[in-house]
């Protein structure tokens, strides 16, 4: 069984790790070796804004955290606390999409839900803080997990990080607003 909970500052060093984990085994197949590791140098990384302003969620089973991720209503769309520079305004929910940020389960724990159960849980708060849609920034590994939860690619490009390194990524968005028809 399984937990879900808000995560705390206190989680940092344990969400480091997670976050390492999983994109050291999860990008195999999708990213070469040196994707994997600028990337996790430059842009994956604890975002300690998500969780100062309570948005940012843990999956805690067997006694240890096994998936986090969470939503945003700043403008930042990806990247750990390594890429912040300077502020980070609200989003307007009546104009702006809300983001989905920072999902990383551990590979141990892959392929259960735990992705599906937080997008959810994140959708539910988005969606009662008034926003209408959300959107992300997909990488290559995470990008089945999105679509099936309803989000359509907008966008493909590559972010070039500081060493050179250039890592493909998926820009996607879905309406969340209750106008949505459901399934």
């Amino acid at each position: 069984m399984h937990h879900v909970r808000l995560a705390t500052l206190a989680d940092v060093a344990v969400l480091q790790k997670l976050i390492e984990q999983s994109a050291r085994g999860l990008s195999v197949g999708y990213y070469t070796t040196s994707q994997i590791e600028s990337s996790l140098r430059y842009v994956f990384g604890t975002d300690t804004r998500l969780i100062a302003d309570g948005t940012y969620y843990v999956v805690e089973a067997e006694g240890r955290m096994v998936a986090c991720g969470g939503w945003s209503r700043r403008r930042t769309l990806f990247g750990g606390d390594q890429m912040k520079q300077g502020e980070d305004p609200l989003l307007d929910p009546a104009t702006d999409a809300a983001r989905i940020r920072a999902f990383f389960v551990d590979p141990e724990w892959a392929r259960r839900g735990l992705g599906s159960l937080l997008i959810e849980r994140s959708i539910e708060a988005a969606r009662a803080a008034g926003f209408l849609r959300m959107e992300l920034i997909a990488t290559l590994p995470g990008e089945p997990l999105y679509r099936a939860a309803g989000f359509v690619e907008t966008e493909r490009f590559s972010l070039r990080l500081p060493d050179g390194v250039e890592v493909p990524v998926v820009r996607m968005s879905r309406t969340i607003g209750s106008s949505e028809r459901r399934a």
